[in-house]
């Protein structure tokens, strides 16, 4: 490719070298609690048909004409330089089609990627000019993610239901059967938000960018007022500080959001470019779209069971370190039941330097358990 003027490459693609991820697939860089639902959801028979059944059902095609009729569309002839990072983005992740993206009169900052057969994203003009270049990329990268993994499907689906809820309030426990699917579709896009967000870091391959655009997103810009390494101490004092009734607290606090707070998402994604598991994706060693179909749910399950597990023991909040010595102390006393039934049943242990149970009859030395020379199983 050739360079035009401005030191961009023609088609999109910027001067600066960043690396490209051929045939990613969107589990490369899923969260596993994302990723684990995702496979599970994608494995089922007929998951496709019964979506785009919903289809007739769920306004999308109401909210492509509203964006095609009241926002501007990004092209070439319309914020360019927008259009230059969104071809970029899909470019980086290998997204087969660009899909459409519009800019919307809105002085909230917000971006959302929505659509059934066609993925939509939508900036708002609060965001457009809250963000510099590279935090933009980061934020495009983020929406593309969505693209790639199809979080635009069930983000529609949640929008509907949403709805659905507040036009059934009056009908009893029916919103209540709503809004507990609202409330589970609420938690898998929170960590739905956590994939994005690392979607974002691989198309910018700028941390400190990403951590600029979400500090920006909680304290507006004001950069010199704001310090990266600060905001990151406040998640960390987040995270540890009150005791239960604050545990309780930001439980409630999160549960209406459909995204994490925005330092708790700066130190995930902080956490995760430190991770092997970045380091590998980056040196080009990541799971391909064409190996999807072979995804396994149990591994993918396991992982995230797993993921829930490390995040437990490593929390420094004070509900999780309950949790944490709840389990421990349920292993101890299991594992002391245990001995105890174990002596009951098989005798009891040795002291050091004594003889338990042994029989010396015949020359020979026995423990309670039947084999020669051994105590029983501690």
């Amino acid at each position: 490719m050739t360079e035009n003027h401005d030191g961009k490459q023609r088609g999109g693609v910027p001067g600066r070298q960043r690396k490209r991820f051929p045939g990613i697939s969107s589990r490369a860089y899923e969260h596993p609690a994302d990723r684990s639902a995702l496979v599970a959801l994608r494995k089922l028979t007929g998951f496709d048909t019964v979506f785009k059944a919903l289809s007739g059902l769920l306004p999308e095609r109401s909210l492509r004409l509203l964006y095609l009729s009241d926002s501007v569309r990004v092209s070439d002839a319309q914020f360019s330089h927008l259009n230059d990072m969104l071809r970029d983005a899909c470019y980086i992740l290998d997204l087969d089609r660009v899909p459409p993206m519009y800019v919307t009169q809105n002085p909230v900052p917000n971006a959302m990627c929505v659509g059934l057969d066609e993925p939509v994203i939508v900036l708002t003009t609060g965001l457009v000019e809250l963000l510099d270049e590279e935090e933009m990329r980061a934020v495009i990268g983020h929406e593309v993610g969505h693209a790639l993994s199809g979080h635009a499907v069930y983000r529609t689906v949640l929008l509907f239901l949403t709805n659905v809820a507040l036009k059934v309030a009056w009908i009893p426990l029916g919103n209540v059967a709503v809004m507990a699917i609202v409330t589970a579709l609420r938690e898998w896009f929170r960590k739905s938000e956590l994939s994005a967000d690392r979607a974002g870091l691989l198309v910018g391959q700028d941390l400190r960018a990403s951590m600029r655009g979400l500090m920006k997103l909680a304290g507006g810009n004001h950069l010199h007022e704001m310090n990266v390494d600060a905001f990151l101490a406040q998640a960390d004092e987040y995270e540890k500080a009150g005791d239960l009734r604050d545990s309780v607290l930001k439980i409630l606090n999160v549960l209406p959001r459909s995204h994490p707070f925005t330092t708790v998402r700066a130190a995930e994604l902080k956490r995760w470019s430190e991770s092997r598991d970045h380091q590998r994706l980056m040196d080009g060693h990541y799971p391909k779209r064409s190996e999807d179909k072979d995804a396994s749910v149990s591994d993918s399950f396991r992982e995230s069971a797993g993921h829930y597990a490390q995040t437990v023991r490593d929390s420094k909040d004070p509900l999780f370190k309950l949790v944490g010595d709840i389990a421990g102390g349920a292993g101890d006393l299991a594992g002391d039941l245990g001995g105890r039934l174990r002596t009951v049943f098989g005798g009891a242990p040795k002291e050091p330097g004594k003889d338990t149970g042994g029989s010396r009859e015949g020359g020979s030395e026995k423990d309670a358990g039947g084999k020669p020379g051994e105590g029983p199983e501690a």
